[in-house]
């Protein structure tokens, strides 16, 4: 038997052999892909060949750059009703500070006013009615605030609505004691310079002697030439 099958092989009548060459897997894959490829790119081009046969794509192209321009062109008028927007709003922002602070300006001249209109009336109400004086010296205050100092203040006024400017001087004078002996001082610097149409205040402050002792205090208003228009005294 295993000699009829050696016979068989060795002899004409043995089954034919192929002989085949082998090529790794991987550049099969290669061709199979450059083949793919080659097919893909040959299809785009009969498909853009196509088109442009057809004239399709000129007047997508044409349109879409009409449309790139239109889209510019709002995004550029967008931008620019926002900046006038935003400078409108700062505008009228600006504006309501300004008049919210006239407002308030307003106010207070309206109670400046007031208080004026008021303490005018005060005073005229203090002019004694039918006074024959010249001057008049109201509200004379002198107050202690440390050792060897006193503080002041008075109210003089000129009777009548129809009176001219007066010009003149004024003085203050301290009486009392120092050590155990009568002791006064006038006003530092001599007799100040007046002036008032209808009444004017008038503070200050004068330095003395550190112990003495302060029971009184003058004042007297003077014209340019020395006489005397009006004199008052407080005791403290």
């Amino acid at each position: 038997m295993r000699w009829k099958l050696l016979r068989r092989r060795l002899s004409i009548s043995a089954p034919r052999m192929i002989v085949r060459s082998h090529l790794p897997w991987p550049l099969r894959w290669a061709l199979v892909a450059l083949m793919c490829g080659f097919s893909a790119a040959l299809a785009l081009w009969a498909f853009e060949f196509g088109k442009d046969i057809a004239g399709l794509d000129r007047g997508a192209k044409e349109e879409l750059q009409k449309l790139r321009v239109e889209v510019a062109q709002l995004r550029g008028e967008r931008e620019g009703a926002v900046s006038i927007a935003n400078t409108a709003q700062s505008l009228l922002t600006t504006e309501k500070t300004v008049q919210d602070r006239l407002a308030q300006q307003l106010k207070a001249v309206e109670s400046e006013n007031l208080a004026l209109r008021g303490d005018l009336g005060f005073f005229e109400r203090l002019l004694p009615a039918g006074a024959g004086e010249d001057l008049i010296i109201r509200g004379l205050q002198v107050e202690p605030q440390a050792e060897g100092r006193v503080r002041f203040q008075m109210l003089v006024m000129q009777p009548g609505r129809a009176r001219p400017e007066f010009s003149g001087r004024y003085e203050i004078t301290l009486a009392g004691t120092l050590d155990g002996k009568p002791w006064s001082l006038s006003q530092p610097g001599g007799p100040q310079a007046l002036q008032l149409k209808q009444y004017v205040r008038i503070e200050g402050a004068i330095e003395h002697a550190p112990l003495a002792m302060v029971k009184s205090a003058t004042v007297k208003v003077m014209d340019l030439r020395g006489g005397v228009k009006a004199t008052l005294m407080v005791k403290l």
